[in-house]
């Protein structure tokens, strides 16, 4: 080749054509991606959510408070999908003066929010739509009580904000004898006093008696649980008008005998007492003083079942923890074997031809709360100070704004139809006079 064609040929050649074709290709990809992450994360979110749990198609929903009274027995409210709506939280922490500080998630500085827009879908049926208002003039000259435990008290909590969103002089919402929204009072009444109504809490979180042990009393026994008595604030809880109780989270071996704290029926400590068995035989209790103390054409009563915990790694004093968790889980549930959870169905179902036995309704929140392992407290239960030891994190309460929220428009549509039930009842009543 000449100098003349090989000068000619390098001068045809031109580096940057293919650097070029490179960089234009990388800029595409680049774009591509950049509008991938444009994507709106909750509109993703939601799509997947929907296509895994829902599937492509579907069927008109009824609404709850249309169905009939055999619709009202049959409709699965509990079996359905958490779906995303924009327009939650029902309230913001911030606005309502009702909340204990570890439940103050947000505000504790969890930085994500993710948790507080998810609603209850249940799979056959719609969900009115939460009215405070409504909910409030329904409750006009009533009682509404809350007993069991902590996790009772986070309900509680929820449904205090919900429905003092609505009430512009917040003053005019007051606990009855000046006690301030703490971790350790007995009992708390908060009075609505322009409906003249009370939202109550009653700790307890066995709901039977606790108490020092009889004389004789081996040494290890430190306190006893008398599974045949009901705790002694029953007393103030069995003329409610609505009665929510619930009881679980205390009853396991660490709380109880590994404390010292053995079971009881009449004067005699049961030593060889199981918890299970001690569970179920202080459900056997609740049933016996439903029937002899609580007048059920007056009390609605409802159990709300165990809701679940979500340690992973260890448990609550071994490192166990949930903080990493921002979306609801998307796999299957577990089957759930658990005796605090199938107990009470089993006690109920058992004496189901006793009459006031099916006057019980179940709040069953277990299955629905199963899938929420992104909206415990975690790390943000401590206050502004800032988040909690990574091992030492709060895997059993809620975020509020959360999930309690949705077991209270639980609430809300079951307390609606009862009253629909019993005004029918009523009606037919005034035109059939005995």
């Amino acid at each position: 080749m000449t100098q003349l064609e090989l000068f000619k040929k390098i001068k045809r050649f031109n580096p940057l054509e293919p650097s070029l074709s490179i960089l234009g290709f990388f800029l595409v990809t680049v774009l591509l991606i950049g509008c991938f992450f444009y994507l709106d994360y909750r509109t993703v979110v939601h799509g997947i959510r929907s296509r895994l749990l829902h599937g492509s198609g579907g069927k008109a929903r009824s609404g709850f408070l249309d169905q009939g009274n055999e619709g009202y027995l049959a409709t699965p409210l509990f079996d359905g999908n958490w779906v995303w709506d924009e327009s939650y939280p029902l309230y913001q922490s911030q606005n309502c003066s009702f909340l204990d500080g570890g439940f103050r998630c947000s505000e504790n500085g969890r930085p994500d929010s993710f948790y507080t827009k998810w609603r209850w879908q249940p799979k056959d049926c719609n969900l009115p739509r939460f009215d405070a208002g409504m909910m409030l003039e329904k409750l006009r000259n009533r009682r509404l009580v809350f007993a069991g435990d902590s996790i009772a008290r986070n309900q509680w909590e929820s449904l205090l904000c919900m429905l003092s969103s609505v009430i512009p002089n917040k003053t005019s919402i007051y606990e009855v004898n000046g006690t301030p929204i703490t971790k350790h009072s007995g009992f708390l009444v908060f009075k609505f006093e322009d409906f003249n109504c009370t939202v109550e809490y009653y700790r307890s979180p066995f709901l039977v008696f606790q108490g020092h042990p009889p004389a004789g009393a081996p040494e290890e026994v430190k306190m006893t649980l008398k599974v045949d008595q009901m705790d002694w604030l029953s007393r103030h809880w069995r003329d409610a008008d609505v009665l929510v109780l619930n009881a679980g989270h205390w009853w396991n071996y660490g709380k109880t005998i590994r404390e010292g704290c053995y079971f009881q029926e009449g004067e005699e400590v049961k030593m060889n007492m199981t918890v299970k068995t001690a569970y179920r035989r202080s459900m056997e209790t609740l049933i016996d003083w439903i029937d002899s103390e609580v007048n059920m054409s007056k009390t609605y009563v409802l159990f709300r079942t165990y809701a679940p915990v979500h340690f992973s790694g260890g448990d609550w004093n071994s490192g166990g923890g949930c903080h990493l968790e921002t979306l609801p889980g998307l796999g299957p549930l577990p089957v759930l074997s658990d005796s605090v959870y199938t107990t009470i169905f089993d006690v109920l179902s058992e004496r189901s031809n006793e009459s006031h036995v099916g006057k019980v309704d179940f709040l069953n929140v277990t299955n629905m709360s199963l899938w929420r392992k992104d909206a415990h407290a975690s790390l943000y239960y401590l206050g502004p100070d800032g988040p909690a030891s990574i091992n030492h994190q709060d895997c059993s309460h809620w975020c509020l704004p959360g999930v309690p929220d949705s077991w209270n428009e639980l609430l809300y549509a079951l307390f609606l139809k009862q009253e629909s039930i019993r005004s029918g009842n009523s009606t037919k009543s005034s035109q059939f006079p005995l």
